[in-house]
């Protein structure tokens, strides 16, 4: 079992920058990939990006892409989400999640391939 720990979201002009953390305990960190996703109210939680056990490889939304960097520090068991040039339509609570094997894969769905999470942070992006 992972425990999860997401930190750095907040209220944010848009057009702005965060960047999410989200430290994990419990399994080695470098035997899993990594996962970003969120939740807007009443929609479904979504994919934003993913990143494998050594970070050589990277996966994102369409939405985020060219926005977003996803990254890792092994030797800190954390994972980060750069989020530049944010707009309005990217508020929603930012989860972090552990996959289940070392890689992610972009042709499955994306939410069953994770098997634990944090407890979600929240962004803001005002208008």
């Amino acid at each position: 079992q992972v425990q999860l720990v997401e930190s750095g979201g907040g209220l944010v002009q848009a057009g702005g920058s965060l960047r999410l953390s989200c430290a994990a305990s419990g399994r080695t960190f470098s035997s899993y990939a990594m996962g970003w996703f969120r939740q807007a109210p009443g929609k479904e939680r979504e994919f934003v990006a993913a990143i494998s056990w050594s970070g050589g490889s990277t996966y994102y939304a369409d939405s985020v892409k060219g926005r977003f960097t996803i990254s890792r520090d092994n030797a800190k068991n954390t994972v980060y989400l750069q989020m530049n040039s944010l707009k309005p339509e990217d508020t929603a609570v930012y989860y972090c999640a552990a996959h289940q094997l070392k890689n992610y894969y972009s042709d499955y769905d994306p939410i069953g391939q994770f098997g634990s999470w944090g407890q979600g942070t929240q962004v803001t992006v005002s208008s």
